[in-house]
């Protein structure tokens, strides 16, 4: 269990997760429909088992790319801990929990959950062809606040969309910046990534760019639902965590790129999520 749990980075789950509960909880407050812990526990599954077939597949996909890059080298497949073969094993058997999940809680959500491994299975094959690869990675963690809505209610709004904006525009622009690290190796194995394809200076531009963007989405929601002075105060740890990142990593100077990647990022969807519920108990 150890091995699979770093196989798909498990830690990881803190960057999309908090997301999710927003939009559960949205959905909880603003409409009809009341909390069920059935629901809540099927929405946690189908978070970890379409996190987990991604991330395993993406092992998978890549194990000989991650062999020859110093960074990803001792990564488990490459370094033998777990066979390809167990990685896809792993991999389709999570695809199948989730399929099957779906199943339980709503027609919709069964009949979009193909799509939704196809986006997030997707991503691993596109920075083959494309530099937008980060976007991909953007769109597929940005299923999680409008997923876990339309568990609840089984019908698309425009309030949780919003938070699938700031989602996709924060991930893509975090995504950018831990690619710095991968310039040179994407060059040299004719991989696509917005570094490799702009340089450092102008890919941590287009990160900032798409920061912007994703705060000006978290602050969108306040015009359509009534909101309470917490959830001013989430919005505003969430924005200086974005700033800071960005202070922490300069394109002559990478040292910094995983405090800004995990620390600085995971602190901004935890405590930006940890607002909001408080917000919504504190409405109710």
């Amino acid at each position: 269990m150890k091995k699979y749990f770093s196989l798909v980075t498990f830690s990881h789950t803190i960057f999309a997760m908090p997301f999710a509960f927003i939009g559960f909880f949205l959905a909880v407050t603003t409409t009809s429909h009341k909390f069920e812990w059935q629901k809540l526990v099927m929405m946690l599954l189908c978070m970890v088992f379409a996190r987990n077939s991604a991330m395993a597949f993406n092992r998978y996909l890549d194990r000989n790319i991650d062999a020859k890059n110093p960074r990803t080298k001792q990564r488990d497949i490459p370094a033998g801990r777990i066979t390809p073969a167990a990685a896809l094993t792993f991999t389709l058997a999570n695809c199948a929990l989730f399929i099957f999940t779906t199943w339980f809680i709503n027609p919709l959500c069964f009949y979009l959950s193909p799509v939704a491994l196809l986006v997030v299975l997707g991503y691993s094959a596109t920075k083959r062809f494309t530099a937008l690869c980060h976007m991909v990675l953007g769109l597929g963690l940005s299923l999680a606040p409008i997923g876990a809505y339309l568990v609840v209610t089984g019908a698309f709004a425009l309030t949780p969309i919003f938070f699938s904006l700031a989602v996709f525009c924060w991930v893509s622009g975090f995504d950018i910046i831990y690619a710095l690290q991968d310039e040179d190796f994407d060059r040299s194995e004719k991989l696509h990534s917005i570094p490799a394809w702009l340089g450092k200076v102008n890919a941590l531009r287009l990160s900032t760019v798409l920061h912007v963007f994703s705060a000006i989405f978290v602050i969108m929601p306040v015009m359509y639902t009534h909101v309470g002075l917490l959830y001013y105060v989430g919005i505003v740890v969430f924005c200086s965590m974005l700033v800071y990142q960005h202070l922490l990593v300069k394109p002559h100077d990478l040292s910094r790129v995983n405090l800004a990647f995990m620390t600085t990022n995971g602190i901004a969807s935890v405590v930006f999520a940890a607002f909001f519920l408080l917000d919504r108990l504190w409405m109710r």
